[in-house]
């Protein structure tokens, strides 16, 4: 084994972290082992739910294991068998004890979605989107058991586009992540070369700080729900940062004495150049429009134009379909 070339365990579960993968395979390094998070049962006719990382290394004949939790006794014990140099953790879902982190030479490295420390958590990515951020990033970190709490190694930074969702802006940062991991790899591989196992690791990089944290919480089916009286912005970003899950609803009770439809909302344009909805009764409701090419909604303030949707049980439509189809007039309220 050349001297640039590490022994490397890699951790992860979701797509975000395939692109990173495959570089540090094509990069040389020994991959020792992949760990993935198991395969919950399967509750559905469609299969299994996706698993993006055992795809990728079933596909070049890596070893997978995939334990309960990577902190269990026999889990810790599979891991000082291996004798890494590091372990490179990404989109895996679990957070690694100091137990854990201690049975690599150099520890672990992160890669996260966000510019750290700003949105720690499960769904940095999608609270971005739904704060309305304009700009995002990556971070790789040098891991400690403190939740998305190590020293920053390297960063990459990039505008998040107008009319980007979660998952469109995922697929991008994952690529994006993808020089920031290999920076990071290089920085630990300059710093540490001379460390010995089981030796106290020096910090390197730069300390985050705690008085700049925020936190990125899972995502909820209830936080989808379209509340009509936010602005219409706010209304874009949550139909933007809720896909492609749980993905943003509303009701349209469209036949007395029959239960609400529900209805996916996949895109929306805010409205900025109208005055603003002064009349209560507005909000949530069909507004005016010169055709019926057009399903205009009243919010806090002003309108949003509902372009595209997906009534429960059917295919996605344009929204100015599903209002001839129903022959819903001005007025008619949307929501709970």
């Amino acid at each position: 084994m050349s001297s640039t070339e590490l022994r490397i365990v890699l951790m992860g579960t979701g797509p975000f972290a395939v692109p990173s993968f495959e570089a540090i395979r094509a990069a040389g390094h020994h991959l020792l082992l992949v760990f993935t998070r198991p395969q919950p049962p399967v509750k559905s006719r469609r299969g299994p739910p996706p698993a993006p990382v055992h795809d990728w290394a079933t596909q070049h004949n890596l070893p997978i294991e995939s334990p309960e939790t990577i902190n269990a006794p026999e889990a810790i014990a599979r891991l000082v068998e291996l004798h890494s140099d590091l372990l490179v953790v990404c989109d895996y879902g679990q957070i690694l004890s100091a137990a854990a982190l201690g049975t690599s030479r150099w520890g672990g490295i992160n890669l996260h979605g966000s510019l750290l420390p700003a949105y720690r958590g499960a769904a940095p990515v999608q609270r971005a989107v739904l704060s309305g951020d304009e700009e995002t990033g990556v971070s790789v970190i040098h891991m400690t058991p403190r939740l998305d709490g190590g020293p920053i190694l390297a960063t990459r930074r990039t505008p998040i586009q107008s009319s980007e969702t979660s998952g469109e802006l995922e697929l991008r940062l994952s690529r994006l992540g993808v020089e920031a991991t290999i920076e990071a790899i290089a920085s630990l591989q300059r710093e540490l070369a001379d460390h010995r196992r089981g030796e106290p690791l020096p910090v390197i990089g730069g300390i985050q700080d705690a008085t700049k944290v925020s936190k990125a919480p899972r995502l909820s089916k209830a936080e989808a729900e379209i509340d009509w009286s936010k602005s219409a912005k706010q209304i874009d970003a949550l139909v933007r940062g809720m896909q492609p899950w749980p993905v943003a609803f509303t009701f349209a009770s469209v036949k007395p004495g029959k239960p609400p439809i529900r209805l996916a909302i996949r895109r929306v344009q805010p409205v900025t150049d109208d005055s603003p909805t002064s009349l209560l009764d507005q909000i949530g409701c069909l507004l005016p429009t010169e055709t019926k090419d057009e399903m205009r909604i009243g919010c806090g303030d002003g309108a949003v134009i509902v372009q595209r949707l997906q009534p429960a049980g059917k295919t996605e439509m344009d929204a100015a379909e599903f209002v001839r189809g129903h022959r819903l007039e001005t007025g008619f309220r949307f929501g709970g």
